[in-house]
């Protein structure tokens, strides 16, 4: 089972261009991606890289949701947390960008629930899940978790 990300699509953008992966910048490219090949363009994009039995994570458009929902067999899993977690997580990664405090991190998560097609829209697309799972506990638990509501999706693992 091969893991993909549709953020990878936009992080080879961004090197092509000779950006910065940033996170302005990967959403600014994320958006123009989207704009020009429409709202399920970074699904397409990764499309050609699945094989049997994969997992697709960085899903933040309706649009990508509809173009993996071709798939056969494909469940879509929400994993959400409280922001103030998400805060902490995003500080331990240290990612340029994130936001150093929570109203910064806030302000970007706000930008990131646009309701452009374009854009990203993390809300209406959580909304889609099949189930969501919640990640306020350890990495133990998330797997566990995750296993449970994908045995319970009826995927076998």
């Amino acid at each position: 089972m091969g893991v993909h990300s549709l953020s990878d699509v936009v992080r080879e953008e961004a090197t092509e261009r000779g950006q910065e992966h940033t996170r302005d910048n990967l959403i600014a490219i994320g958006v123009g991606l989207r704009s020009a090949g429409g709202p399920g363009a970074l699904a397409h994009a990764i499309l050609p890289r699945l094989r049997d039995r994969e997992v697709v994570d960085s899903i933040r458009n309706p649009g990508e949701v509809a173009v993996l929902r071709t798939l056969p067999r494909f469940v879509l899993l929400g994993v959400d947390a409280p922001q103030s977690l998400r805060f902490e997580r995003s500080l331990k990664r240290g990612r340029r960008g994130d936001g150093d405090t929570l109203e910064e991190f806030a302000r970007k998560e706000a930008r990131e629930n646009s309701t452009t097609e374009a854009g990203q829209q993390l809300l209406a697309t959580l909304a889609l899940a099949d189930v969501v799972v919640n990640n306020a506990g350890t990495l133990e638990d998330l797997h566990a978790r995750v296993r449970k509501a994908l045995v319970d999706r009826g995927v076998s693992l």
